[in-house]
């Protein structure tokens, strides 16, 4: 859907990589490497991007690191549009739909690190999960996004310690029940 609007495939690969999990840094020669092109291709969106204030960028030693501007005012409007693209808010809301005591859901894996893939991995943490219902639910999501989704189902005990194992951008909160 979001080829039809943004035709360079390079600069969609940079929004998904920068807007979906804003805490993403990254330099130019690991985008190459990641995105398997040009270097100079991706310089060229790159500037673009910083030009229209989209991107931020700082020197750590002889690297320069782009990062989403969190303060631009089409910053959130990017990120739902990017989260529409990947299907992640249609599998959120088809799996969470009287699952149970079900207290947040978070993103990690490829997706969470601004990687497109074809997997949409998982943390659910709550109580009570009907574990059946739930398989139901994510095959039916896999069928209406066309992506694999994979998840851990972990209880309120067990979660902490699961979750302060990831390094701080590999993992993105999508939904929190606002009574826990």
């Amino acid at each position: 859907m979001i080829n039809s609007l943004i035709t360079s495939q390079t600069r969609i690969k940079l929004l998904l990589k920068f807007f979906l999990n804003s805490n993403t840094r990254a330099h130019l020669r690991g985008l190459e490497s990641e995105f398997g092109e040009s270097s100079n291709g991706i310089r060229v969106e790159l500037n673009r991007m910083e030009e229209a204030d989209l991107l931020n960028s700082t020197r750590e030693g002889n690297k320069k690191l782009y990062y989403a501007n969190k303060k631009h005012p089409l910053f959130s409007d990017i990120h739902n549009i990017i989260i529409k693209e990947t299907g992640i808010d249609r599998v959120v809301n088809k799996v969470i739909d009287r699952l149970g005591d079900l207290n947040s859901v978070y993103l990690c894996g490829d997706l969470a690190k601004g990687c497109d893939s074809n997997i949409i991995d998982l943390i659910l943490i709550g109580s009570g999960i009907d574990r059946e219902y739930l398989t139901r639910k994510v095959e039916q999501a896999e069928k209406l996004v066309g992506r694999k989704v994979r998840y851990i189902l972990l209880n309120n005990d067990e979660a902490d310690d699961y979750l302060l194992a990831y390094p701080p951008g590999d993992l993105l909160p999508l939904w929190n029940n606002k009574k826990s």
